[in-house]
């Protein structure tokens, strides 16, 4: 790699942080509480990574050929209250070997920023409950709530490259757990984009996205760099 990395920039849900996709089956739910059928695999296959309203909207015009902005952000203002209660109940992890990386992030000089499709208070809300910290264990964090386009534009990575006065997209790195992540990697110039398997999307879903790289851990992102 010609130019030294100097940020890698990571998703949350599914890639640095492991909740078992309950953000998604709660999504199904609220989208199946207002009387349509759509299962699991239907909502990661249409939203996942997406900014929350952008997947239920996703979600109706894939499945059920629906396209109501009123309908889908009256589902979403459901969605975000059966969240916070589903977040307060169950269990979050980090991703195996999250901490890890970080870690050796920092050794090398290397920015660790999350950025995600929540908003900000449930992303913050999240890392809290990880006891994460920012600024500690990792470097910023860029949500769906502060910038103006969500994914697969570019506007969150190039967000945190602004933050830290990063000018060339091949100082970036980007890691997530859906296509969409990976092109927003790819729209926002990062010298890589990869993909990894341990949340929405399998390998064979990854490839069709065209990353630089597949992997199954974080750990193996670290000879990458």
């Amino acid at each position: 790699m010609q130019n030294k990395v100097e940020m890698v920039v990571f998703d949350m849900a599914g890639t640095t942080v492991d909740e078992n996709n309950i953000v998604y089956k709660v999504l199904r739910k609220a989208i199946n509480n207002a009387g349509y059928e759509v299962s699991l695999e239907d909502v990661l296959a249409h939203g996942a990574g997406m900014e929350k309203k952008a997947a239920i909207k996703s979600v109706l015009l894939n499945c059920e050929n629906v396209d109501d902005d009123a309908l889908a952000t009256s589902i979403f203002e459901q969605f975000l209250g059966m969240l916070t209660a589903a977040y307060e109940e169950e269990e979050l992890f980090p991703q195996n070997n999250a901490k890890e990386v970080f870690v050796s992030l920092k050794e090398r000089g290397i920015l660790a920023v999350l950025n995600t499709g929540y908003d900000r208070p449930t992303a913050e809300s999240i890392i809290k409950k990880l006891g994460w910290q920012e600024g500690v264990d990792f470097d910023a964090l860029v949500t769906a709530s502060d910038v103006g386009s969500n994914r697969p534009h570019p506007d969150m990575i190039h967000y945190a490259m602004r933050k830290f006065d990063i000018a060339d997209g091949n100082k970036v790195v980007k890691v997530g757990d859906s296509t969409i992540d990976v092109q927003e990697g790819q729209n926002a110039g990062c010298v890589l984009s990869i993909g990894i398997t341990t949340g929405a999307h399998t390998a064979e879903q990854l490839r069709e996205a065209n990353p630089d790289k597949i992997i199954n851990n974080l750990i193996e992102l670290l000879p990458l760099l």
